[in-house]
């Protein structure tokens, strides 16, 4: 059926979407609105490595970003932190405050009285390591890359300190180094890994809140992870990518 332009009337337009609507609004309730859960088709054939952070299990002891400043040089000035702990607090009035105090080294200290409080929890943050990683999208000499295990990477001998990948990373991950002038981040302590040790990070842990291995491999702890519980990750709709999963994540979180 063609429809007459010329008689066309915004009441037909209105009786139209709401058709539509109506119709999209049935087939929601049919089939409800799923998250991103599900792991991403590996690529290539060796490792393809992603990380896993249990929520529940974090205390927010900030072990892991002591173990990370100790293990990879990273000054210990505040500001500057390969992985940090955040602290989210929401009052019962519905309001979100976050803090994280020197990353979480200096400890939590919670400043609103118990009784205006709906709920707290702790969320580790670092580099996602992201399958379309926008950091080294944006990289003018190539110091930025993806290694062919899926983690991405600064060469610091190629480095220009331009900053176009500190700005480009959704999830703040990057810093410039205060005395090297180049772009410092998380590797997953690739170092380690290439030795066959585990990430500094991930040693630290006394509550086994953090989860990492080969997404290739079905029998891996970070496969297992994803698969039993609810996950997902930070900022799904901007299709990064990203391969650090979240079990028990609020959706104040960002």
């Amino acid at each position: 059926m063609t429809i007459d332009k010329n008689n066309y009337s915004r009441r037909d337009f209105f009786k139209k979407s709401g058709a539509i609507a109506g119709s999209v609004l049935f087939a929601s309730i049919l089939s409800p609105f799923k998250p991103v859960y599900a792991i991403e088709e590996p690529k290539g054939k060796g490792k393809w490595y992603g990380i896993g952070i249990d929520i529940d299990k974090c205390i927010g002891c900030a072990s892991c970003a002591r173990a990370c400043k100790n293990e990879n040089d990273v000054p210990l000035e505040p500001f500057f932190f390969r992985n940090w702990i955040e602290q989210y607090t929401i009052t019962n009035d519905g309001e979100i405050k976050v803090s994280s105090p020197n990353g979480g080294i200096d400890g939590f200290k919670q400043i609103l009285p118990e009784k205006d409080i709906y709920k707290t929890f702790f969320v580790p943050k670092m580099c996602n390591h992201c399958a379309k990683s926008p950091c080294t999208q944006v990289c003018p000499v190539g110091a930025s890359f993806e290694t062919e295990e899926g983690l991405a990477l600064v060469d610091q001998s190629y480095c220009i300190g331009c900053g176009y990948c500190v700005q480009a990373c959704p999830y703040g991950c990057r810093y410039m180094h205060p005395e090297k002038h180049v772009v410092d981040k998380c590797t997953l302590c690739y170092h380690r890994l290439q030795k066959g040790l585990d990430p500094a990070c991930m040693m630290a842990c006394p509550t086994g809140a953090r989860i990492y291995g080969d997404l290739h491999d079905k029998n891996s702890s970070i496969v297992k992870f994803v698969k039993e519980n609810n996950c997902v990750v930070l900022k799904p709709q901007l299709n990064t990518g990203a391969k650090l999963y979240y079990n028990s994540l609020s959706q104040e979180v960002h």
